[in-house]
């Protein structure tokens, strides 16, 4: 919080008297990062053509959106990453906003025949945790580039789903 509160020009005590917490911050960016994968998803969701080109457009999106995010999804992995997750009945489930865009897009290529079919709501949820974490883990942990861990995790990930 000295630290915010530096780059803000601003005493701790200031930023305690309205109200600025930790935990809000990091919600606040939760949120904006949220939106900021929605945003980037929504073309391959609402283009055109074959569902296993949009399907790869979508999860490159979600390797540049990590990418953006980097720093937040360390501290979320630090931390807990249940801002990724609500409860089930039975298991914890990711996040519609996060699996929703992948889900059409399966279904989308299922019927056009370009991805196999398949369990829809689950091949997202693997999807985006399988894309989205190997990418952050390459990224930081093994510092590849950017362009090295999406070509290879979008590889391995596209081959169990895609028909062709």
């Amino acid at each position: 919080m000295e630290r915010i509160a530096t780059e803000a020009g601003v005493s701790r005590v200031t930023l305690h008297r309205q109200g600025v917490t930790k935990d809000r911050l990091f919600a606040d960016l939760v949120v904006a990062a949220t939106e900021r994968y929605r945003a980037a998803v929504w073309p391959a969701l609402t283009g055109e053509g074959p569902g296993a080109q949009r399907l790869e457009q979508a999860l490159t999106a979600l390797c540049s959106v990590a990418d953006e995010e980097l720093e937040l999804l360390v501290a979320l992995r630090a931390q807990s990453d249940a801002v990724f997750h609500e409860p089930g009945e039975d298991e914890q489930l990711t996040r519609s906003v996060f699996t929703e865009p992948l889900e059409r897009i399966l279904r989308d290529g299922t019927a056009d025949g370009t991805v196999r079919p398949g369990d829809a709501v689950e091949r997202a949820t693997v999807l985006f945790n399988l894309v989205g974490w190997t990418y952050v883990h390459l990224r930081t942990d093994h510092r590849w580039s950017a362009e090295r861990a999406r070509r290879v995790t979008l590889d391995l990930a596209l081959r169990g789903v895609l028909t062709g």
